[in-house]
């Protein structure tokens, strides 16, 4: 048949046919151009083809089909991008900065999974892509969803944007799971990339500064036509939610992705020891430049899925990969001045001011100095000629002067002893390398980078209020603290009067306001920011005392019992049963249980102000318990010590978790169990003395398999 036929010459049947050829044409072209970069047309040909489809489905849009080359193409603007929860999710890796820290991570799995020196660890090496991480989810072999990483555990709905990229195939063929989620990175190509500034350029348009702002910029778009118009692609590298294993290996399942059509970087290779990871490492180093996009080091991951199950996970990262990252870029340039800046605990850190210099693709004129010790030790002046990099190719920092390009008229930098911003003492605790504001809430430039702290993203993440928006509200006296947010609908008015404000904008922002007055308690500790608590600790408070009534009641004793044993400085049970309980956290100890006490302190009030205005306006939610933890040892409190035969304590650990137990770090009289291995010490005699009951490790496997 040929394509050129006349419309109106046409049956329903005859153009049927006809769209779904073109389909099948279309995506086969599609396949050898962007995935196999071997294109058997020119593109005048596919150009024919495609506005062929597109007239055929104009023309009959009742025939328009599930699968056509035009709905890649994009669909209408969407209003705002819907928050997705990942079912498993998409965490971030560990890295690795030198061979030293790669035999550790090999040393590591031996020791987690207690293997004889001559099992091989076989690991596959590939790519690390710096693009944006998307997950793709499949039912019954169909495309249905994408979206990005976001924070973790919950990312955007860029679904109609996805189907727009050609590498992403909309249908699998073969031996498919029911579910089947599969994960990537969407990239951008450095010839794409300039093609694309260029057009920009000629249009009057601003350029992107570097292929990963543009993928981002481009996959982000509320518009999926604007997305469509962008040279995005995609390589596939690992899954998320899925019905059934279709692999024993990491290897395995990266040949089956090929099978179902999905792009895999050709530069992976399986390792069978850390010589051959470091060596995979310098290879795909050694061909950086000439890739053809950006990459920032290379991701190793143990090959045996069976060993990956019982690696499991840290907080934030598998235990099974590691991201060894190449070493950053540099660049020479001057630094001007140095100025400080506050932060939300009161750290003073200094920070350079740059004459702009491009470093990896990117505009830096402001770096990180650290702190007073730094400083000191790098012999840095104001004035000198330095040589900056980014750190993991993210973080500026200055690296070293040029010390015989040194101007006679450099500066030696010295500490401020008020704070710059509030007047307040500076001080500087022993053992600390920061100098701290004193100044508390009083102190504006803290009272801000609180607030800028309250909306990020692991934190209340409210659409619309960025860091930008907190600024100005608080310029303006509209939030003067956390609480204040929720009363920003007492303020519609004013603000639908600032510029860049119209209607439709208060309402999304008064709507996702109101979204987030139901908050999870981890986040609403995270939140807080309190020193020293981050998110992993934050959960794990919200894990221990699961509602904010027990926890607040907890922190006030735990507050008030340091307070009248101030000068006791080893044993938590000294001081008090509520402190000795929140050290006996695993990985908490006295440490953050001070800071903690100290943010509860009835002497700074205006802490103990703010946590009773946001728990009036605020739906704190319970931590629910954990689903298909009824067992033995559910909800209660273990301690291992001692050499495990059997098993490592990390993975003992992981498993009494898994069935539902807190895993302690130390023995209290809330203590159910001691799990003693040989050569315990003093926790098996702390049990006896307080009467927990102890268990040989036979005794633990005993009760935890039934």
């Amino acid at each position: 048949m040929s394509v050129d036929k006349d419309l109106s010459e046409m049956t329903e049947i005859e153009v049927a046919s006809e769209l779904k050829h073109l389909a099948i044409k279309i995506l086969e072209h599609d396949r050898r151009y962007y995935q196999d970069d071997a294109p058997t047309v020119d593109d005048a040909t596919y150009d024919s083809l495609r506005r062929r489809n597109k007239l055929l489905e104009a023309a009959f849009p009742h025939l328009v089909r599930a699968d056509s080359p035009n709905k890649r193409v994009g669909a209408a603007p969407a209003a705002e991008f819907r928050k997705i929860q990942h079912v498993v999710p998409m965490l971030s890796l560990g890295n690795a900065f030198n061979e030293e820290d790669v035999h550790d991570f090999f040393a590591r799995i031996r020791r987690f999974l207690n293997l004889d020196e001559k099992e091989t660890v076989v690991v596959v090496a590939e790519p690390k892509i710096d693009g944006l991480s998307i997950s793709l989810r499949y039912e019954n072999g169909k495309f249905v969803q994408g979206a990005t990483r976001g924070n973790g555990r919950e990312g955007e709905n860029v679904t109609e944007n996805v189907r727009t990229i050609t590498d992403i195939p909309d249908t699998l063929a073969g031996n498919v799971p029911e579910i089947l989620e599969i994960r990537g990175e969407v990239y951008m190509s450095h010839a794409d990339f300039a093609t694309l500034n260029e057009n920009r350029e000629k249009l009057g348009d601003a350029s992107f500064a570097n292929p990963r702002n543009a993928a981002a910029g481009s996959l982000r778009q509320l518009d999926p036509s604007i997305t469509a118009e962008r040279p995005l692609r995609f390589f596939a590298y690992s899954w998320g939610e899925i019905s059934e294993s279709l692999a024993d290996t990491q290897w395995g399942f990266l040949q089956q992705l090929k099978i179902w059509g999905f792009p895999v970087n050709p530069e992976v290779s399986q390792c069978m020891n850390t010589k051959d990871a470091v060596a995979a490492h310098a290879r795909i180093g050694d061909k950086r430049a000439l890739l053809g996009y950006d990459i920032d080091g290379v991701v190793y991951k143990v090959d045996r899925l069976d060993w990956q199950e019982r690696l499991g996970f840290v907080s934030r990262a598998p235990r099974w990969a590691l991201a060894h990252k190449f070493p950053a870029e540099k660049a020479q340039t001057t630094l001007k001045t140095i100025d400080i800046q506050v932060g939300r605990t009161g750290a003073l850190t200094p920070v350079a001011r740059l004459e702009p210099v491009t470093v990896g693709g990117v505009v830096v004129s402001n770096a990180t100095l650290h702190n007073e010790d730094y400083i000191a030790e790098k012999d840095i002046r104001i004035g000198d000629i330095v040589i900056i990099q980014r750190a993991g190719d993210v973080i500026p920092q200055v690296l070293e002067i040029i010390a015989d390009k040194r101007p006679d008229d450099a500066r030696t930098y010295e500490a401020p002893e008020h704070c710059p911003e509030c007047g307040s003492l500076t001080v500087r605790e022993a053992g600390e390398a920061i100098r701290r504001c004193t100044g508390g809430l009083i102190c504006p430039a803290q009272k801000l980078e609180r607030l800028k702290h309250f909306v990020s993203r692991q934190a209340f993440d409210i659409d619309g209020l960025g860091e930008k928006h907190i600024e100005a509200f608080s310029a303006d006296g509209l939030v003067n603290g956390p609480g204040d947010i929720f009363r920003l609908r007492d303020h519609a008015d004013k603000i639908r009067e600032r510029e860049g404000w119209g209607d439709k904008s208060v309402d999304n922002l008064l709507e996702a306001i109101e979204d987030r007055r139901h908050i999870s308690l981890d986040r609403l500790i995270f939140a807080l920011g309190i020193k020293q608590v981050g998110i992993t600790t934050a959960q794990l408070l919200a894990r221990n005392y699961g509602s904010f009534n027990v926890w607040r009641a907890a922190m006030d004793a735990v507050s008030r019992e340091r307070q009248e044993n101030r000068e006791e400085q080893k044993k938590p049970e000294l001081i008090g049963d509520s402190y000795a309980e929140l050290c006996a956290i695993d990985t908490m100890g006295m440490s953050v249980a001070d800071e903690l006490a100290g943010f509860f302190d009835t002497e700074n009030y205006e802490n103990l102000k703010m946590l009773e205005d946001l728990a009036a306006v605020l739906d704190i939610k319970d931590v629910a318990a954990p689903k298909n933890v009824e067992s033995a040892v559910s909800g209660k409190i273990v301690v291992f010590t001692g050499t495990l035969e059997t098993m490592t304590r990390s993975e003992a650990k992981t498993k009494a978790e898994a069935l539902g137990a807190k895993v302690s770090g130390s023995v209290s009289n809330k203590t159910d169990y001691v799990v003693v291995g040989t050569d315990a010490g003093s926790k098996a005699k702390k049990a006896a003395e307080l009467g927990v009951r102890t268990l040989t490790e036979e005794d633990w496997q005993g009760l935890t398999s039934v």
